[in-house]
Order: structure tokens, then C-alpha cells, then sequence
């Protein structure tokens, strides 16, 4: 297979991205359970979206295909100067659904680890595209990136994903607890060690 073109997403990307992002929000099992209307869902997750990725742009990496096919959004942690979202952002966006955001959030805090990492925050490509290795290429192109700092990555997906990072070299930990559907998964990609180099005497 040929690795497809990537380039790193633009400020004037963002708003493409956000909806693309969107569309496939409407079918996601943990955001039925967040934001239950779906008219309320789609209004609270394009501005949450937006937001969440312009953040990237800036702040961590967001890589799309060159046909804007399929994207990766990655944060960094600890953000370099950046103030990390918080529960204001959420509050901006969520109206009556920010309970279950603030409850998803601290049911995930532990899984975040303190130490410098990178974190897989959206990975998605458009239903006539899969198939075709774009998300393993997006991921391959990232894991490039962050093995040459040593980091790990860190992310927290559902069971359908959890199986296809698996298969990317992520291993999963003892499932976030939810009562009920969807079952959540944190998933690392332990840290590829730095090779030390000596100077020549």
C-alpha cells in the first residue's frame, strides 16, 4: 500500500473539519448517551468540536489526507503555554448536558497520565474511504513524530476502536467504568526510548 498524502491541518481548516467530525458524532454511541436529541447533539458537538480542534491546530497536531478524507487530532501533554480546555470551554457549548460531560470527565481523570505524552483525541475517516489503510497511515505518520521525543500515547476509545488500535500497536488497560452502553477502554502506546548519543572525545 502507498502512504497517502498528509499534511498538518491550517486555522482555515477547522471548520471543515469540525463538521466532518460532526457527521460522524450523530451515529457515536457515546455521544447518544451524552447529548440524547439529536438536534441538541449536533448544535452542542460542532461548537464543542471546533473548539477542541482549533485548540490542536495551535496547540498539539490535528493531520489530515490531502482530500480532507480522514483526520487525526492529537493533544499534547503538558500543552506547551497553552491554558489546557477546561470545564468553562465545556460550559460554553453544552447547556443542560454539562453534567454528563463534568461526569465523563472525572470518571476519565485517572487515565490521564501527569507525564509528558501525547494524546489521541480524534481519528476518523469518511465511510467511503475506509478500507483503504488512511487511519493506519495516519497514525503511523504521528507515531513517527512522537518516537523521536520518546513519548507515549494515551487515548480512551470504544470496544470498536479499542480493536482496531490494537492491532496499531496499542495495548488496552481495565475498562473505564459507565453505567451501562457504550463500555470505554484506555489504550496506551508505551514510549519508544530515545537513543543516547555520545560526543566524540
Amino acid at each position: 500500500m502507498i502512504a497517502p498524502p498528509i499534511r498538518p491541518a491550517r486555522a482555515g481548516d477547522v471548520a471543515t473539519i469540525a463538521a466532518l467530525l460532526t457527521d460522524a458524532i450523530a451515529t457515536d454511541p457515546l455521544a447518544q448517551r451524552l447529548v440524547p436529541d439529536p438536534a441538541e447533539r449536533q448544535h452542542v458537538y460542532h461548537g464543542l468540536l471546533a473548539m477542541e480542534i482549533d485548540h490542536a491546530v495551535e496547540w498539539g497536531h490535528v493531520d489530515v489526507t490531502l482530500d480532507m478524507t480522514a483526520v487525526a487530532v492529537w493533544q499534547h501533554h503538558p500543552p506547551a503555554r497553552a491554558a489546557p480546555l477546561s470545564d468553562y470551554h465545556l460550559s460554553t457549548f453544552t447547556g443542560r448536558a454539562l453534567p454528563r460531560f463534568q461526569q465523563l470527565h472525572t470518571l476519565l481523570r485517572p487515565y490521564r497520565s501527569g507525564a509528558p505524552h501525547h494524546w489521541l483525541a480524534r481519528l476518523h475517516v469518511l465511510t467511503p474511504a475506509r478500507r483503504q489503510g488512511l487511519g493506519r497511515a495516519l497514525l503511523a505518520h504521528h507515531h513517527q513524530r512522537v518516537d523521536q521525543l520518546g513519548y507515549p500515547i494515551d487515548t480512551v476509545t470504544t470496544t470498536t476502536v479499542r480493536d482496531f488500535l490494537t492491532r496499531q500497536g496499542y495495548h488496552a488497560g481495565t475498562p473505564v467504568l459507565l453505567h451501562g452502553e457504550p463500555q470505554l477502554w484506555p489504550l496506551r502506546r508505551a514510549g519508544r526510548p530515545v537513543p543516547l548519543t555520545t560526543a566524540a572525545g
